[in-house]
């Protein structure tokens, strides 16, 4: 009776000690069902914008699909066949290749000299960072729509120069794609120099006073302490220049359509063509764009390396 009487209470408290136990657990699947919850909106946009027509793409990619034929079966590979030996391929992959390379240069050098210029300013600070941004306040479409009219020989306001020296910005191929440059330039070079500011003010004021005190020059300074400590900002407005580049589509179809005899015909313009003028071919037209997909995918993979740091391995 004794034992009895001095075993029961550790029974009796072991199964006390079941109730919060419990309690935690369906805290923590009720706190895991309202993380779903939360979850869900999201995930089922990211799949029906993104994944519904990434599969979509991909089936027509692979598919003998007319623009108003619908499906008509598997096509495999010849519509791949098909999109390299295009006649336009390789060339406007070349001219998108070169727009890039020009694009990105100018834009994060003028970003980063516009960004330093507002920060070493002390009196004219805010208007100039405000006058750089301007230009960005301004849809791309609708600054091109601006630009054609600006460029326009008839009816711009360089239109009576440009007939008595007889050129035109648009009538060549360098013309066309130096004005179209001029154009992307003007219009996001205050997004990057927004972009480049952010980054130098994240840069520590201790570190270029300890620069001052050992006797640095200012080019020292630049070169070996603000450049390095730039590296993030470089990585993600490379990134971003480099991708809105490589799909370009909007300023060369209002501009120039491709032309002159398509010596300004992008990649994503191409893709256009193919699917909605003359040969009016999806599949060949998402083959495309499961190529350029792919070359965005590496493109972007190489240039997150290639700015890693040192430590991240």
């Amino acid at each position: 009776m004794v034992a009895d009487t001095i075993a029961a209470p550790p029974a009796h408290s072991a199964d006390g000690a079941r109730p919060p136990r419990t309690r935690r657990s369906r805290r923590a699947r009720r706190d895991a069902f309202l993380g779903w919850g939360y979850a869900m909106p999201l995930a089922a946009f990211v799949l029906f914008v993104f994944l519904v027509p990434l599969g979509l793409v991909l089936k027509m990619s692979g598919s003998d699909w007319p623009l108003l034929g619908g499906d008509q079966g598997w096509n495999l590979p010849e519509n791949y066949v098909d999109a390299v030996d295009h006649r336009l391929f390789w060339d406007s992959i070349w001219f998108t290749l070169k727009y890039t390379i020009i694009t990105t240069i100018l834009l994060v050098g003028l970003g980063l000299g516009l960004a330093m210029l507002v920060q070493e300013s002390t009196r004219w600070k805010a208007f100039l960072r405000t006058s750089f941004l301007v230009p960005s306040a301004l849809g791309l479409a609708s600054a091109s729509l601006l630009f054609y009219v600006l460029y326009s020989p008839y009816a711009g306001p360089f239109a009576e120069l440009m007939q008595s020296w007889g050129f035109t910005f648009l009538g060549t191929p360098e013309g066309a794609l130096w004005s179209t440059v001029f154009l992307v330039v003007w219009r996001y070079a205050g997004f990057y120099m927004l972009l480049m500011l952010v980054g130098l003010q994240g840069i520590p004021d201790d570190v270029y006073e300890a620069a001052r005190i050992d006797g640095a020059s200012t080019w020292q300074t630049f070169r070996d302490i603000t450049l390095p400590l730039l590296r993030p900002t470089f990585a993600l407005t490379i990134v971003l220049c480099v991708t809105g580049s490589l799909l370009a589509f909007e300023q060369f179809y209002i501009l120039t359509k491709g032309g002159p005899d398509n010596s300004t015909m992008t990649i994503v313009q191409l893709i256009y063509n193919v699917a909605f003028q003359g040969q009016n071919d999806l599949g060949v037209a998402a083959a495309i764009s499961v190529i350029v997909l792919l070359a965005l995918i590496v493109i972007n993979i190489f240039q997150l390396r290639a700015f890693r740091r040192p430590e991240e391995g």
